[in-house]
């Protein structure tokens, strides 16, 4: 066996390890969201979703370390808003009053709250307090940024009432 066949191996074995520890922690969140929330919808990819009142949760586990992953918890809050200096820095002072995760802004002034926690050492009762906790945020401080910004929270979207 020539070396750069030998090295081509090991780097195809690393790149396995890191698809097996990824695919492991999808597995155990799944298992653990589907005890703890039983409506939630699995797109069979690594991604779920999930809703509370006005708001929708998508719960995503991605390739973090070597051998960890992470699963992040974000809701888009409002879309559409009109960012102005009031906004960003009520959105400021809310992440410093809140325990848990953070409002952000994307791109496309959409206003968004997300947790994240590596799945390696992750238990059932951190997950679940991290889904609760983004849900019930999401769906707490929705009305009052639509109102604020001009925007439009996750129901607005699809037409229906919240």
């Amino acid at each position: 066996m020539r070396i750069e066949d030998l090295q081509k191996t090991q780097e195809e074995q690393a790149m396995e390890t890191k698809q097996e520890v990824l695919q492991a922690a999808i597995e155990k969140v799944r298992s653990m969201l589907n005890q703890q929330f039983p409506d939630v919808v699995d797109f069979e990819d690594g991604s779920f979703t999930l809703s509370k009142g006005s708001a929708s949760v998508m719960i995503i586990v991605r390739p973090f370390t070597e051998d960890d992953a992470v699963v992040e918890c974000t809701s888009h809050v409002v879309t559409d808003a009109q960012i102005t200096p009031e906004v960003m820095e009520w959105l400021l002072r809310k992440n410093a009053e809140l325990h848990f995760g953070a409002f952000g802004l994307l791109f496309d002034h959409t206003i968004i709250y997300s947790y994240s926690l590596p799945v390696k050492n992750l238990d059932p009762e951190e997950l679940g307090v991290m889904v609760s906790a983004v849900a019930t945020i999401a769906d707490y401080y929705d009305d009052e940024l639509a109102k604020m910004t001009g925007g439009k929270r996750a129901l607005d979207l699809i037409g229906l009432e919240g």
